[in-house]
């Protein structure tokens, strides 16, 4: 290669396929010294880069000290590339608490036919990410009350928010057929519906509330104590909100609302008062989980999802 590209010999890096994870390659391009070469030839005057951090991150992906198994429920479950950071933010999870993530990928549509029992049962956790459309949200519901009801940990990522309060003003407020105005728009309970400054807007293109976005948390919250601070930023992509016109409703039987915007207008966090963690937002905080720094709130879920099975803390 040297020769035939006209490449000094010490610049020809051999990238392998690494075996267990991506976040093997900064290792294997340490090991060719490529770092050194490109700080050479860029003349940069930089130590030699300490990497036990990343080691001990590998050897918590390669053999972790702890398991545990969770299930994600979407409708894009066939797509590879679907709910991506979801699962790495997983990943992360598992890598803060020294625990290996098996992630089973559940189909929310399978769950409207067979029963949520027959695909849940024996999981750590139950995750609903973010997602669009009416297909497949029945069956989403139906996850968020077996982990309601069974003590499952559960976690819920934008959609994820609104199908547990659906679900909860359903089957705990007796809201009959309670639902979003994204999918029912005559439903008698709108507990879910649009942002007040969407109402009017008739091209849909590029009027989401998107971007970073502060939310102040409640003090003694689980949210507030996973994240060690009570205000944070964190991204958004969405149209429809926590109705506020069935606060008082939720919060009376036990629904806490533990994240708002900081005018206390919109809703962004939830949580449940006598449940070990069910916990959701609003807003996507997969976005911001790195493997050296995972999210507090996929730490958290992991955390509470080994804790869910082998009944001892992490």
């Amino acid at each position: 290669i040297s020769l035939f590209c006209n490449v000094p010999i010490e610049a020809v890096i051999e990238e392998k396929d690494v075996d267990h994870s991506i976040y093997e390659v900064p290792l294997m391009l340490q090991r060719e010294r490529c770092d050194d070469l490109v700080c050479r030839i860029l003349h940069l005057d930089v130590p030699t880069a300490k990497m036990a951090h990343w080691q001990e991150i590998i050897r918590k992906l390669i053999a972790p000290q702890h398991r545990v198994r969770v299930g994600v429920v979407g409708k894009y479950i066939g797509l590879q590339d679907a709910y991506k950071s979801v699962y790495e933010a997983i990943i992360h999870g598992g890598i803060g608490n020294d625990c290996g993530v098996e992630i089973v990928q559940v189909d929310a549509e399978e769950i409207e036919k067979d029963g949520a029992e027959s695909k849940l049962n024996g999981l750590g956790g139950i995750c609903v990410p973010g997602g669009f459309g009416e297909r497949g949200i029945e069956g989403k519901i139906k996850a968020a009350k077996f982990a309601r009801e069974h003590k499952i940990p559960y976690l819920g990522l934008c959609l994820g928010m609104q199908i547990g309060t659906i679900e909860f003003a359903r089957n705990v407020l007796k809201l009959d057929k309670a639902h979003s105005t994204e999918f029912d728009p005559e439903t008698p309970h709108p507990v879910i519906a649009l942002l007040d400054a969407q109402k009017k807007v008739t091209k849909k293109g590029g009027t989401m509330r998107l971007g970073a976005q502060p939310c102040q948390l409640t003090v003694g919250s689980q949210a507030g104590k996973l994240y060690g601070s009570f205000v944070v930023n964190e991204r958004h992509r969405h149209r429809y909100e926590f109705n506020n016109a069935y606060r008082e409703k939720f919060e009376k039987a036990g629904f806490i609302l533990s994240g708002t915007s900081p005018d206390g207008k919109l809703v962004e966090v939830i949580e449940l008062k006598d449940h070990p963690f069910y916990l959701a937002s609003q807003f996507h905080p997969e976005f911001l989980s790195k493997p050296h720094q995972p999210h507090p709130l996929f730490k958290g879920f992991i955390a509470a999802a080994h804790q869910h099975i082998h009944h001892k803390p992490l």
